[in-house]
């Protein structure tokens, strides 16, 4: 059992209802499997279970614990702070992509 930290600039939904409730409401939460840390209280690009970079959020709480079914969970609460433009997304989408979600050849 520990603590996996995530990237500072990334908050990756796996579901596109999760986004869709923060895009339409302004906030929203995420739930992912194991213990993890995300930046309480800082403002991280979101991005769509496609990988596509969609808005700008402010982390608002982060709560590892595990559930009923006994697994280990970590529910991340935030706020909508704005969408991103298109320019904007496509390159933070890029980056990402290299940075983060691509091959690595390290």
């Amino acid at each position: 059992m520990g603590f996996q930290t995530e990237f500072n600039s990334v908050c990756k939904f796996k579901s596109e209802q999760e986004l869709y409730e923060l895009l339409e409401y302004g906030r929203g939460k995420m739930v992912k499997s194991g213990f993890r840390v995300f930046p309480t209280g800082q403002k991280v690009i979101a991005y769509s279970p496609t990988n596509q970079a969609i808005a700008i959020v402010a982390i608002v709480a982060s709560i590892a614990e595990i559930n009923f079914q006994g697994e280990e969970v970590t529910e991340v609460e935030m706020v909508l702070v704005r969408k991103l433009t298109e320019e904007e997304a496509n390159v933070q989408t890029a980056l990402a992509h290299e940075m983060f979600f691509g091959e690595h050849s390290a």
